[in-house]
């Protein structure tokens, strides 16, 4: 039998009428608290009288049939299945749970709680068990956690409780809504202990609503006890955040998501791949929900399994095999290969920004295995790792991160991604260029004569530094000239140089290098402490100089000026006095003394001090420039 949405109203109007009269209700119905958002079936669930109408013990017995549990057999999905009944089976908010059950146990109840966390980590579920906490009819029990079996627990489970109400905040946000429900707090419960509201996406509410609750929150009566739930606590006015008890929700880990996605395919009996769980696990970014969403969806993708090759291609994702060849073809320094693996993964429906992301995700597992600070039996990233610097996986750090972050701007996802692999490529370290153009004169023998000039970044600027320094050595003598200091010709091999010796004082590098801010301070404020090979090692007074980016930019131009592969690293602490700008103050000083001294001796200056009672400022005092 099929009925319209009013012939079905009027219906159950009348059937409800029925089975009151029946039961000889002698209570006035205005005294039915009518929560607002409450259907009159959460109404009927609620009468406990007895009926003495034939054949029936309750009025329970007779709305059951009105609201069978199972109307319709249908699937349910996991999200809704495997929803925390209780706080030993919730995930991931450890530090929330305690605060509840220590409260439930001592009794401080806090009269509202402000849940706040991103969508799918539990913050209505909180809210329910909570809710069955207050309300469990088990009330001798020693654990805080609702027992779940009895009348009370059961029915707010199934959304029929009448002393519970969940208010969905963006569709019910207005003074109307709001004063409806204050009016109805005032009563006493109808079944339970406690009424709960439970009020969600609060920050949906308007102006005008809050200030309305205000005075109830503060001074609720006894029997009340609010929850709100919001994503967006910088939306909630701070006179209602002061006035609640505030437990922020924390991401899951995606460990824990894909231990808890295990329980539950162990459970259901579905066969999986761990891998598949972990690619899950990343993308749900920390929501449970999204989680157990996308696990439905890979088992619909996987004909009732889950693997790694359906879930890979349901998200979207790289496989590691791609990431590999990504990897060596930078290390190789081969750009038609990077360029065909982006044409390749583009034409596989890879996301571009998934790609950035697993390359970048990569270059953060290289960088903690080269400072020891992750373990790995995997060769083959031990390998990448022996491979780069520490400095350029920072470097490839940075690109990855305005790679794809410039990918909307891109003209399309393979463009931005060819490009971002391409300045990979363009950044990488003087030392893989040089074994580049070495295998490259291999490989081509006499039918190619490439140009063996050093390469310098950047080469621009280095060819202008070092114009000037050429030119001055030409005129030297050649046994005093230092091999790192020759001009190359295009007949001369690479030498791959070992020793590094400077020409002049650690100090004199300002002057003689053109420089300008940080580069110019590092270079007048720092120490040398010693040249170990080609490793320059030098301490700065303060700790902005010894940034790694100032480091690398000052190395880049003292590459550029020596043309030799350098390395150089900072510490720092106290500085001798022969720094650079040490040597330039105590100049300094001593032209100023000189011209004080000058001063004092001169006759006109001698009479205004000795006749007119004149004072000479020692700090206003300065040498002339000449």
């Amino acid at each position: 039998m099929r009925l319209s949405s009013n012939r079905l109203g009027n219906w159950y109007g009348a059937e409800l009428s029925r089975l009151l009269l029946e039961c000889r209700w002698t209570g006035p119905l205005a005294s039915w608290p009518g929560e607002p958002g409450q259907v009159r079936k959460e109404a009927a669930t609620a009468v406990r009288r007895e009926c003495r109408g034939p054949g029936s013990s309750s009025l329970q017995d007779h709305m059951d049939p009105l609201f069978p549990e199972d109307a319709v057999s249908q699937h349910q999905v996991l999200a809704r299945k495997w929803r925390p009944r209780n706080f030993a089976s919730l995930v991931g908010q450890e530090h929330v749970v305690k605060a509840l059950r220590h409260g439930l146990k001592t009794g401080r109840i806090h009269h509202a709680y402000l849940l706040t966390g991103t969508r799918g980590v539990g913050k209505t579920t909180i809210a329910r068990i909570l809710a069955k906490a207050l309300n469990c009819e088990q009330v001798d029990r020693d654990d805080p956690d609702p027992c779940g079996l009895c009348s009370s627990c059961l029915q707010i489970d199934r959304g029929r409780y009448v002393d519970y109400l969940e208010l969905d905040a963006a569709s019910h946000r207005g003074v109307e809504e709001m004063a409806q429900l204050l009016e109805n707090a005032i009563y006493a419960p109808t079944l339970g202990r406690w009424k709960v509201y439970v009020i969600d996406e609060v920050h949906m509410l308007s102006n005008h609503a809050f200030n309305a609750m205000l005075k109830t929150l503060e001074e609720p009566p006894g029997h009340v006890v609010f929850v709100l739930a919001t994503t967006d606590p910088q939306k909630v006015p701070v006179t209602v955040l002061s006035r609640c008890l505030q437990l922020s929700l924390r991401n899951m880990s995606p460990q824990a998501i894909a231990e808890h996605l295990s329980t539950v395919l162990h459970e259901e009996q579905i066969a999986y791949e761990p891998d598949a769980l972990n690619q899950i696990a990343k993308s749900a970014a920390g929501s449970m929900r999204d989680a157990l969403s996308l696990l439905d969806q890979a088992i619909s993708h996987g004909a009732g399994e889950v693997r790694s090759a359906e879930v890979r291609a349901m998200l979207g994702a790289i496989d590691r095999d791609k990431v590999a060849q990504i990897m060596d073809a930078l290390l190789e320094a081969n750009p038609r290969q990077l360029c065909a693996l982006a044409e390749e993964v583009c034409a596989l429906g890879v996301d571009a920004a998934a790609v950035l992301q697993a390359l970048a995700q990569l270059v953060q597992d290289l960088s903690l295995l080269k400072l020891d600070a992750l373990e790995a039996d995997d060769l083959q990233l031990r390998r990448w790792a022996d491979a780069c610097e520490a400095e350029q996986l920072q470097v490839y750090w940075q690109i990855l991160l305005h790679g794809r972050r410039d990918l909307p701007l891109a003209p399309d996802q393979q463009a931005g991604l060819t490009m971002t692999l391409l300045r990979l490529h363009a950044f990488r370290p003087l030392a893989f260029r040089a074994s580049a153009t070495q295998a490259q004169v291999v490989n081509h023998g006499a039918t190619t004569a490439p140009d063996m000039r050093p390469v310098a970044a950047p080469a621009k600027r280095a060819a202008q530094q070092i114009a000037s320094g050429v030119q001055r050595e030409a005129s030297e003598p050649q046994s005093v000239r230092h091999p790192s200091a020759r001009q190359p010709s295009k007949q001369d091999a690479p030498v791959e140089v070992t020793e590094f010796t400077l020409d002049c004082a650690w100090s004199e590098l300002a002057t003689r290098i053109p420089c300008s801010g940080f580069v110019r301070q590092f270079l007048e404020q720092s120490e040398l402490l010693a040249i170990e090979g080609v490793h320059i090692r030098v301490r700065v007074p303060i700790r902005p100089l010894a940034e790694q980016a100032t480091v690398n930019k000052v190395k880049d131009l003292l590459v550029g000026h020596f043309q030799v592969p350098l390395r150089l690293s900072a510490e720092v602490g106290s500085v001798g006095v022969q720094t650079a700008a040490s040597i330039h103050d105590a100049q300094r000083r001593a032209e100023r003394d000189a011209a004080l001294q000058g001063l004092q001796s001169d006759p006109f200056v001698q009479a205004m001090v000795n006749e007119l009672g004149a004072q000479i400022d020692p700090d206003s005092v300065q040498a002339r420039k000449h």
